[in-house]
């Protein structure tokens, strides 16, 4: 049987249609319905069609017709009407689309805006509100494309927290819109192989790929490729995407679909599993293009290309030389350079007033230094996008640390200011409990170049009890100059600096050290920029300097020890798309993450020796979390639920250390254990016991760990993720939502942005971040760092009500509760920069 369209095409007749169209007269009214009655109404209706139309082809208006007749005769009077207004709702929707079609020339466009229409409730997504939004844009004239693009802008800009999901229908034409520009730009290249040739030709691909991977291993890898998941990107993820991620011709075309650009990372990072690395490269493809791991922004800028400095973070000692510091300031360049963000730890450089040579107070202390870093930052951009990145840590007893606070703040004397780098402050737990039972105690600061000279030892090199033990006896050591201001005036300082730029980062160096798992084999001063990072660090030194004659020639040579210089390797577990209830598939996507990072540290270009060396000893890597709140939000919990969001929290966060550090134990027994396992807590088992696993699961790996070792040193490390977590479509990091809807401006267009699966269910439960007590924030960070052998990148946020004493209390909470680090510290009305660069 066939039907006669509007338009006069003949097709054949679909009874689901008719089906569809009276199940959604139902569902309109909210009436409750049986499938097997709405069943039996449609075959009377087509027993009607086609004994009345067996020697003629009935319209589409006929068969609507007598729709009405058979619910009438079944005295559903309600659904009737509702019917009618489903046919009058289409009728417009016609219309409408009539209306594209004078602007818009592409068939699958139109299509498209009519899958929109079928696929979304047209309550919340009418198509002519898309059709008036968007022909106020265009003009005349207007080309294709430019209507594409008013088209993508209309839909992005009707996005609203009634209506969120209009970024998702964005994402649809702009996909399609992405898709014609690189099919214009490869015509006549057909397979993933020779698109990958031609990008190697290019130099937009590294040669190593088709070195690896041969043509039949490819053509199996482009078979797993799934196009379907580009429909988990919102307008925002793609938008991202495309303007940052896929790679470009050098006259700035895009040449690569989302689905190849997870499919390139996924074979470079599977490069090192050898004759395994076609199931390595599907396995880790799945995770990435499923959006349940990110990787971080300079691993998912490089990977597959010629050039892949893949890692985000690193970290130097500062020596207290002149040489040391310059060296410094050099590796900050070369990271800066190459687009990585660096933590400078400054706490062994003499303060100012000390002696050199000899010399009484002629030391020009940290301050003056820091001015190079700043400029340094300025003048040596990140690849051109953006300008260096640093963070600066002091320790809270350096005899320059009341300058220190100032370097951002808007008072005081230009020449001691330093705008562009990000102060923190290494605190021992000995000031947050002097602040809390003694605020008006002295506070002691110590020039650490002038301690090492005349008491043999450095203050920063101990912890816990032995650095008390070793401050107090400075303090009453009367050789050692001291500078004295009460922990109040400190806490002033500090407070005053947090509320006008949101630093000082802070550092809770007690915690850090005592929780750290290769505690044998040296200390942990600082963090780096994003302050999740934390592994042991040492000074770079510069052993000898020989003069050698190499064929008549004079040549110096200069021997350095290369110290720990922290690199680290960064993805996040996004949380909020991993079914969590199911083991399998956490193991799964947690066991490939971290496989995936492990490989990093192999196959990385790094711009420093030093860093490759440190990355091979430790082989550390920084597995995080994404999705955080939006992860609550499924569960049903909000964030201050405090007894189920701690609950889950534990849960959760243990169970991802859990498959983690099993990850680790089964790529060591594959490959081998990193070099200073022996010795280490892993090894010891103190890890374990400073965590309190004592199951049969942590038992039995606990025993395996000891006789096969660990492949990583560190493991899990919590990023900022501000830029992934958008391409992720969820909320960043482990941060509640600043906002449950907002407006953000780009060239000159407004997008409307929305939390992840916003309705009418998960609104409430959606409590933006300055509404939240941020002690709960703390207690939450605390429960989590039970299970996180660094730190995590936290922020507190605070509005104009907050007092000083209430802001010093969340430090001495978090102090309480064994925090590692705090972030940013937000006010409502101070907006501070973004790593980018840790983007994990």
């Amino acid at each position: 049987m066939n039907i006669r369209k509007r338009d006069g095409r003949v097709v054949d007749f679909d009874r689901e249609k008719i089906s569809t169209a009276i199940k959604k007269s139902y569902i309109g009214i909210m009436k409750p319905f049986e499938d097997s009655y709405i069943d039996k109404i449609t075959d009377k209706i087509v027993e009607k069609v086609e004994d009345l139309y067996k020697d003629t082809i009935p319209t589409v208006e006929q068969i609507q017709d007598l729709v009405e007749l058979e619910l009438i005769e079944e005295k559903e009077i309600d659904v009737v009407k509702s019917y009618i207004t489903y046919r009058a709702a289409h009728s417009k929707d016609r219309q409408v689309l009539r209306g594209f079609n004078e602007y818009l020339e592409d068939d699958t466009l139109v299509s498209i805006i009519r899958d929109v229409r079928n696929d979304y409730s047209r309550d919340l997504y009418p198509i002519e509100s898309l059709f008036h939004k968007f022909s106020s844009f265009c003009k005349k004239d207007m080309s294709q494309d430019d209507s594409r693009v008013m088209l993508i802008r209309a839909a992005s800009e009707l996005t609203t927290k009634e209506a969120p999901d209009w970024e998702y229908i964005a994402s649809r034409f702009y996909r399609y819109d992405l898709e014609l520009k690189i099919n214009e730009n490869y015509k006549g290249i057909d397979t993933f192989y020779e698109k990958i040739k031609n990008l190697t030709e290019m130099n937009l691909y590294g040669k190593y790929i088709l070195e690896n991977y041969t043509k039949e291993d490819i053509d199996k890898l482009e078979k797993e490729i799934v196009p379907e998941r580009d429909k988990l990107l919102t307008y925002s993820s793609i938008d991202l995407l495309a303007k940052r991620y896929l790679i470009r011709s050098h006259d700035m075309k895009v040449l690569e679909r989302p689905q190849e650009m997870f499919m390139g990372i996924a074979m470079h990072l599977a490069l090192p599993e050898g004759k395994n690395k076609v199931e390595w490269a599907t396995r880790i493809y799945t995770v990435l293009s499923k959006l349940q791991v990110t990787v971080a922004t300079p691993t998912m800028n490089n990977a597959r290309k010629p050039f892949y400095q893949l890692s985000s973070c690193f970290i130097d000692t500062v020596s207290d030389t002149l040489e040391g510091i310059y060296r410094s300031i050099d590796n900050f360049a070369q990271v800066s350079k190459h687009g990585g963000g660096m933590g400078l730890y400054f706490g062994k450089v003499r303060a100012s007033g000390s002696d050199i040579r000899g010399f009484k107070g002629v030391a020009g202390g940290v301050i003056r230094w820091l001015r190079l870093v700043n400029d340094t930052a300025v003048a040596v951009d990140q690849l051109g996008v953006r300008q260096g990145s640093c963070a600066v840590y002091l320790d809270a007893w350096h005899k320059d640390l009341p300058e220190f606070l100032q370097i951002r703040t808007n008072n005081g004397d230009d020449r001691m200011k330093a705008h562009d780098i990000f102060p923190a402050v290494s605190y021992p737990d000995l000031f947050f409990r002097l602040a809390k039972n003694n605020i008006d105690a002295d506070w002691y600061m110590f020039d650490p170049h002038e301690i090492m000279v005349k008491k043999g030892y450095c203050l920063e090199d101990y912890y816990g009890d032995e650095f008390e033990k070793k401050y107090y006896e400075c303090v009453h050591d009367a050789n050692i100059s001291k500078r004295v201001i009460s922990v109040k005036d400190m806490v002033r300082l500090i407070i005053k600096s947090l509320t006008e730029t949101g630093t000082p980062f802070a550092f809770f160096r007690d915690a850090v050290n005592k929780m750290n798992p290769n505690k044998h084999k040296g200390m942990i001063y600082s963090s780096n920029l994003c302050t999740e990072i934390m592994q042991n660090m040492s000074a770079i030194e510069a052993v000898s300097q020989e003069i050698e004659t190499e064929e008549g020639d004079t040549v110096v040579v200069t021997k350095t020890k290369p110290g720990d210089f922290v690199v680290c390797n960064l993805a996040s577990l996004v949380i909020s798309n991993i079914n969590l209830e199911d083991d399998e598939e956490v193991e799964y996507v947690v066991s490939t993450a971290v496989r995936g990072l492990d490989n990093v540290i192999d196959l990385n270009y790094y711009p420093l020796p030093y860093a490759k060396i440190t990355n091979s000893k430790y082989r550390a890597i920084g597995l995080g979390t994404s999705g955080y709140h939006h992860a609550l939000i499924k569960e049903g919990i909000a964030f201050s639920d405090e007894e189920e969001h701690l609950e889950f929290a534990d849960r959760v966060y243990e169970k991802l250390n859990y498959y983690a550090v099993k990850a680790s134990n089964e790529i060591a027994k594959e490959k081998g254990a990193y070099e200073y396992f022996k010795g280490s807590d892993w090894d010891n088992g103190n890890y374990f016991e400073l965590r309190g696993y004592h199951g049969k699961e942590w038992e039995d790996l606990r025993a395996s760990i000891h006789e096969h070792g660990m492949r990583n040193g560190y493991i899990m490390a919590v990023a900022p993720t501000g830029s992934t977590s958008i391409i992720a479509g969820t909320t960043a990091a482990v941060d509640p939502v600043m906002k449950r809807f907002f407006l953000e401006e780009k060239k000159g267009a407004i997008i409307p942005r929305v939390a992840p699966d916003l309705n009418t269910r998960t609104f409430w439960l959606y409590e933006q971040a300055h509404e939240i007590d941020q002690s709960l924030i703390i207690k939450a960070t605390g429960v989590r760092g039970r299970h996180i052998d660094q730190g995590q990148s936290v922020n507190l946020y605070i509005t104009s009500d907050f007092t000083m004493r209430q802001i010093l209390n969340l430090y001495i909470r978090a102090m309480e509760e064994g925090l590692k680090s705090l972030y940013y510290v937000r006010s409502k009305s101070l907006e501070v920069d973004e790593c980018e660069v840790c983007q994990a």
